[in-house]
């Protein structure tokens, strides 16, 4: 299936495929008021994805059950090709210790040097996706009319 910009939706199968596919994204959240958006490392884990942050993070405070958007893609400029997955959930801190333990054993490493012991689980609520590129390129129109052809006037 295809959107009125002729983008390929994808399935909510292929969206959590591509999600597990890539170890950094992008968190959107509110800080303050303000909208913020903060790259993280992060892991698919079952129903939920899993963001290591550090103690006093401005994302652990500010995203605890909050409502969060997050967001992986792979882009190719050159071939004009890739796809995206946007994520919407509740954001909460792991506080559990048997999960924390649980957690710590899994292979969510930061790229940071500092300690990063705080972990926030992300429900998946809603998931949506789209890729584009030459075998995913479409000529949709809205209410699936033909497609409006343009004439050069020479």
């Amino acid at each position: 299936m295809y959107d009125t910009n002729g983008l390929e939706v994808l399935t909510s199968q292929d969206c959590l495929r591509l999600l597990g596919s890539v170890p950094v994204g992008r968190i959107a959240y509110t800080d303050q008021a303000l909208p913020a958006v903060q790259p993280v490392t992060f892991l698919l884990d079952n129903d939920a994805l899993l963001v290591r942050t550090g103690d006093g993070a401005q994302l652990a405070s500010a995203a605890r059950n909050a409502v969060v958007a997050f967001q992986v893609d792979q882009l190719d400029p050159e071939s004009r090709s890739g796809w995206a997955v946007m994520v919407v959930g509740y954001a909460q801190e792991i506080t559990d210790p048997d999960e924390l333990s649980r957690i710590k054993q899994l292979p969510l490493r930061a790229w940071f040097t500092t300690e990063r012991d705080h972990f926030i689980r992300v429900s998946i609520e809603l998931i949506d996706g789209r890729r584009v590129g030459q075998d995913a390129t479409h000529n949709a129109t809205p209410d699936d009319q033909p497609p409006v052809r343009l004439s050069h006037v020479v």
